[in-house]
């Protein structure tokens, strides 16, 4: 009998199982893959997520892997450009983008190493359940093996967007978004050197650029979903030729192509209950955004420490009381996760899904992104607002933006905010 059993060992599972471990609890986590191995990946791991590893005692290894820190960012919509300094948070002062062959296999080692008894290769088929209908453990397979049956007092889903978990307990979803761009990214070597991270819009398009392992670039590009048809005639054409739309082209044929294009024609974006009577999620199986912004590793980190303390509270084997009153606290424990969870990402959720229209900016954010560019304090604390150092709200509110554009800025940029309340208007 375990206290918990983890379905997925990537970035959100991982890092559940080691701190759970940490703590002490027993735990198993089992994916159907064997590490390391490679992933859809937004790759970038923002400050916060940066301040994570740190506390885990693991961005040292994951710099030291060859991981390259990514300490500036540049920003280029066409009329607006400007490049700025990270800020620090908890100490940290720098992002990176490593591979998730690395990444992912450092997380799993570690949660060994805590305690955590981990098996890959295997796949988990059904959930168990008691009389009362509340969810006892899975049933499962490691590939060739026979069934078996495994138990635990909570049993959380962290296998992606998929979700197992999430579609046998019919966890429902809420602020839900459709499908608005599609994603393409792949790596290159022998690029020229050029500090930092870079992220380009031009309408209809965004690219990013960022260093990773091996001495590669990483480059993502992003179309409007509904073209997906027309690019994927002429992947590496249209991926050049967006390049050069935005200047990167030269620079980018200067190098070769590494590896294969990786494409993901359909990123739509929701919340899900992350909780019922015996079962979490955690990581993109509970919260899933585009990728445009980068977010999904450290919000994947962020919420397993939320649930990590949700759940250690939860199942405090110290606290009187009957076996109701456990699974009340539980419940209450994790009810209190999906507030906080739900409350840190809503901000940029929203702006986020502003962003995935992939829409011509309007005047007012074309006059606010120039205001930016003009004041490095101001580009700073936007790049801090889309790194995790700054809140976004903060940046966003009426007294920040109205220092920079005035008044009339302000009313523009109200005018091209969408009928949808809170979804901030700015476009980076």
């Amino acid at each position: 009998m375990y206290d918990v059993i983890i379905v997925g060992t990537r970035v959100a599972g991982a890092a559940t199982a080691l701190l759970l471990a940490r703590r002490g609890l027993k735990v198993l986590a089992v994916d159907r893959a064997t590490f390391p191995s490679d992933t859809l990946s937004t790759h970038q791991v923002q400050v916060p997520g940066c301040a994570a590893l740190a506390r885990w005692g693991l961005l040292d290894q994951v710099l030291a892997a060859g991981t390259p820190p990514t300490r500036t960012v540049r920003f280029d919509q066409g009329t607006a450009a400007f490049s700025a300094s990270i800020r620090e948070f908890e100490g940290v002062d720098l992002m990176c983008s490593p591979r998730r062959l690395l990444l992912d296999t450092i997380l799993v080692d570690t949660a060994r190493q805590a305690g955590a008894e981990v098996r890959d290769s295997f796949i988990a088929e059904e959930l168990t359940r008691d009389a009362t209908g509340t969810v006892t453990g899975l049933r499962g397979r490691t590939k060739g093996g026979p069934l078996v049956t495994e138990q635990a007092r909570l049993t959380i889903g962290a296998d992606g967007r998929h979700s197992l978990v999430a579609r046998l307990t019919g966890a429902a979803s809420y602020r839900t978004r459709p499908s608005r761009s599609m994603g393409c990214y792949t790596y290159w070597s022998g690029v020229p050197a050029q500090p930092g991270g870079q992220l380009y819009g031009r309408p209809g398009l965004a690219v990013g650029a960022w260093p990773t392992n091996d001495g590669l670039l990483m480059t993502y590009l992003a179309w409007p979903a509904a073209r997906f048809p027309e690019f994927r005639r002429d992947v590496e054409g249209n991926f050049l030729r967006s390049l050069d739309e935005v200047g990167l082209g030269d620079r980018i044929r200067a190098g070769q192509r590494a590896e294969r294009f990786r494409t993901a024609p359909d990123l739509p974006a929701w919340f899900r209950q992350p909780y019922g009577p015996g079962w979490a999620l955690v990581g993109d199986a509970g919260l899933l955004m585009d990728p445009i912004t980068g977010q999904g590793i450290s919000d994947a980190f962020r919420d397993a420490e939320l649930l990590a303390a949700a759940i250690t509270a939860g199942l405090d084997t110290r606290a009187a009381g009957t076996a109701a009153a456990g699974r009340d606290r539980l419940s209450t424990a994790l009810a209190s996760y999906q507030r906080d969870r739900d409350r840190a990402v809503r901000p940029m959720y929203d702006f986020t899904a502003r962003l995935a229209r992939l829409s011509p900016p309007s005047r007012g954010e074309t006059g606010l992104f120039q205001a930016v560019a003009a004041d490095p304090q101001a580009a700073e604390e936007f790049v801090g607002a889309l790194t995790g150092t700054v809140p976004l709200k903060q940046f966003m509110s009426p007294r920040r933006i109205a220092a920079l554009v005035g008044v009339r800025g302000v009313a523009r940029l109200m005018l091209s905010r969408p009928s949808r309340p809170g979804v901030a208007a700015s476009q980076p």
